[in-house]
């Protein structure tokens, strides 16, 4: 394969790859939450008020919000990103809308962890949802899951395992430290816990269901520390073997099989784990503008964007977060630089040849075949 190389301009992170997966009618989300309180899993609910609530984690609730118009409403990742924005609203206008409530503004902290936590999410789901299942004990509880404590759940375990955050982030902090101090963590209830996404769930359904997110948030978080979790076992034939794969990497069953098939089992493990890797960004300095990329090193340091100088071409430099300050700077706009990546090799394939063509041809020592898609 080497020297074949690939590129696609139109982005990829929002083309479901979880086509094995029962699918949910937006329809069944206030179905569910009615369903859920007949049952009588919470005897009073709390009102939401429809005013600012400073408690609540803004970028949390944001990334339930967009979560759940991802999965349910058919939005795109991709187009929910702009600052606060999603087609043009208000991005706190969807959270009140939705949850009945509105939290503080997002600064550039939070918009970034929203970016990270909603992609992310949305990459390890089939992960998530298989340790979800093993935690819930019983998995018809979470096919009948609220959809909105579905996706805080999520949050929380992405949080936890991915993210490596600590679990009084994610759990209540005080009551978190008088939990690891008892013998009997693992039965220790916490009640009345005030932060992050056991207050989301309090506030945005019931405190019942606040207090399911902190018990099983804190029951991951025993696993992870024994380092036991749920996990499936790579065994049986190569049916099963693709099925656990398939969870421990968060790839479609089809997927995992025909990559086997073809690429053999430890090239298909290495190729998912590279497909779950964050994304990152390539930038070229358009030196026909007189902006070298001195000049632009020079205005990412200046933007507090972390980046490093490319090993392989002369003006691109590497960055993996900051890129809705390079875009609000102008730098995009202004023709300053542009998002490009760094192919190399002899044949390539892609679907915007037209302003790449120059620049593969000009990098190249030999002439390049460059196919149009």
């Amino acid at each position: 394969m080497e020297g074949l190389h690939f590129h696609f301009s139109t982005s990829l992170s929002n083309i479901s790859l979880f086509s094995d997966f029962p699918k949910t009618p937006f329809s069944t989300w206030k179905s569910r939450t009615i369903q859920a309180q007949k049952q009588g899993l919470e005897k009073t609910t709390t009102p939401r008020p429809n005013k600012l609530n400073l408690q609540v984690s803004p970028h949390r609730a944001v990334s339930a919000v967009r979560l759940m118009r991802i999965e349910y409403g058919g939005a795109f990742a991709d187009l929910l990103n702009t600052k606060g924005k999603g087609s043009g609203a208000n991005e706190m206008g969807y959270v009140e809308r939705t949850l009945g409530f509105c939290t503080r503004k997002l600064d550039d902290r939070d918009l970034r962890l929203v970016t990270d936590i909603v992609g992310g999410t949305i990459r390890w789901r089939r992960y998530l949802d298989h340790l979800i299942v093993a935690l819930c004990h019983d998995e018809r509880v979470f096919r009948s899951m609220e959809p909105l404590l579905l996706q805080i759940l999520r949050i929380g375990f992405y949080e936890i395992l991915k993210l490596d955050m600590p679990p009084y982030a994610v759990v209540d902090e005080t009551k978190w430290q008088i939990l690891r101090s008892l013998p009997a963590f693992q039965s220790y209830t916490v009640k009345g816990c005030a932060d992050e996404n056991v207050t989301l769930a309090k506030v945005a359904l019931r405190p019942g269901a606040g207090n399911m997110v902190n018990g099983i948030l804190r029951r991951l978080v025993f696993l992870k520390e024994n380092n036991s979790l749920p996990l499936p076992k790579v065994e049986g034939n190569d049916r099963m073997q693709a099925r656990a794969l398939a969870t421990l990497y968060s790839h479609p069953v089809w997927m995992v099989r025909r990559w086997i098939k073809y690429l053999g089992q430890e090239e298909a493990k290495r190729l998912m784990a590279w497909n779950n890797c964050d994304p990152s960004f390539s930038l070229r300095a358009n030196t026909a503008k007189g902006f070298s990329r001195a000049d632009l090193v020079k205005r990412l340091e200046t933007l507090k964007v972390p980046h490093e100088l490319s090993r392989n071409l002369d003006d691109f430099v590497r960055i993996t977060t900051g890129m809705q300050n390079i875009i609000q700077a102008g730098l995009l706009k202004d023709g300053l630089c542009s998002v490009q990546d760094e192919s190399t090799g002899q044949l390539f394939f892609s679907d915007c040849v037209t302003f790449r063509c120059s620049v593969i041809s000009r990098r190249n020592g030999t002439k390049p075949d460059i196919s149009s898609m």
